[in-house]
């Protein structure tokens, strides 16, 4: 399965998704007709469990967008899961330290990057698709290369150590959470404040100077539009409840 948010940065292109919190499956699939790119599968600020998460995730996939899951913790097992289940690139929250992020180096990513465990899963067609029948060196070196590892910078302590988190080897992208961001800086949902324009300066810059990818969540169009502008690498836009009450609210 192709990952268009990875393909795209590549290309130099910016990629545009959206947050599943309302875990229907069928919701996910409808969004193969909005333009978006990928969709981010939410454990963590949604009842979602790995069932759930795997529906949702085939879903999206089969509509021909890239499915990426929040984690809701900094565990292998929160990691592990999602991953064998087709996950495309996991978002770690509430990310603090940088042995936090070697830790998640390690859940995330085969050897001889990382310690990930391995069992035929979804993620690899169960042993039976096009690079895992070329053998485990392939199919090891196409997940580290393909499948996305992307803590979130919502905290003092990630931003503290950003640039030494975005200069590991297997980070593969850093995930701007502004509304916690905020929080953790004393200015809560000022988001055009001093410390908090400081602080996207900061984490962009470490972002494109090591060749990461940067995230950053948007409440609405003219946010995204304005963090586009601003050089982030891939915006996403709302989360799929939001955009339901707000068209039910609009009619």
């Amino acid at each position: 399965m192709e990952n268009t948010v990875l393909e795209k940065f590549h290309q130099g292109r910016q990629s545009l998704g959206t947050f599943s919190a309302i875990g229907s499956p069928l919701a996910v699939e409808s969004l193969r007709y909005t333009g978006l790119d990928y969709v981010i599968v939410d454990t963590e600020h949604s009842p979602a469990g790995i069932e759930s998460a795997a529906a949702q995730i085939a879903a999206a996939q089969g509509a021909g967008l890239t499915a990426l899951a929040r984690a809701n913790e900094i565990s292998r097992t929160a990691v592990l899961r999602l991953l064998d289940v087709g996950a495309q690139g996991v978002v770690v929250p509430c990310v603090e330290t940088v042995e936090e992020v070697r830790e998640l180096v390690r859940y995330a990513k085969f050897a001889p990057l990382g310690n990930r465990g391995f069992c035929p899963t979804r993620d690899g067609g169960y042993g039976y698709d096009e690079i895992s029948m070329q053998g485990t060196e392939a199919y090891f070196a196409h997940a580290n290369r393909e499948t996305l590892l992307i803590p979130q910078c919502e905290t003092v302590g990630c931003l503290e150590h950003i640039e030494e988190i975005t200069a590991m080897d297997g980070v593969d992208g850093i995930f701007v959470g502004p509304f916690d961001l905020s929080i953790a800086l004393g200015r809560p949902m000022a988001f055009d404040c001093d410390e908090m324009r400081a602080a996207l300066d900061r984490i962009l810059n470490a972002c494109h100077k090591n060749n990461k990818m940067a995230f950053i969540f948007c409440g609405d169009a003219q946010a995204a539009k304005t963090r586009a502008a601003q050089g982030f690498d891939s915006v996403t836009a709302g989360l799929d409840i939001m955009a339901l009450v707000d068209s039910y609210r609009a009619i």
